[in-house]
């Protein structure tokens, strides 16, 4: 059903995307499906890399890691943004295409206040991307 599933990742908050990685795993062994990790990173040095080219590393450790001793095949894609904070929901939409993702698994909090000023970012994709998309609660 599905033969490739893109899970955006922030490798600054790792830690709060577990759900989210569980089911991406989970999806992709049973349906055979290829994953793909997508992260959004700027061009200047941040918390996690000093280069696009050390995040790109550090995302590909990632995915590796993510599917070691499981069978499954894994990539990463990073993507460069001037601004990740403002710019990720359209990175994401472009890496929808870009990867040919026929399935998007992300985390994403539970709505409170702000969510109807500024809506989250898995309630955009899930509302603009052409393929399906699970979003996972955290």
């Amino acid at each position: 059903m599905f033969r490739k599933i893109m899970v955006p990742v922030d490798l600054a908050h790792r830690e709060r995307l577990q759900r989210a990685l569980d089911c991406a795993v989970d999806l992709a062994a049973h349906y055979g499906a290829e994953l793909v990790y997508v992260g959004v990173t700027s061009g200047t040095p941040s918390s996690v890399a000093h280069t696009p080219a050390e995040y790109g590393r550090k995302l590909s450790a990632f995915a590796a890691e993510q599917t070691s001793g499981r069978g499954l095949s894994a990539s990463a894609h990073p993507v460069v943004a001037h601004d990740p904070t403002t710019e990720v929901d359209d990175a994401l939409m472009k890496a929808v295409d870009d990867t040919g993702a026929d399935l998007v698994v992300m985390q994403s909090h539970i709505p409170g206040l702000l969510d109807y000023v500024w809506p989250s970012n898995g309630g955009k994709i899930a509302e603009h991307a052409r393929c399906s998309v699970f979003v996972v609660r955290g």
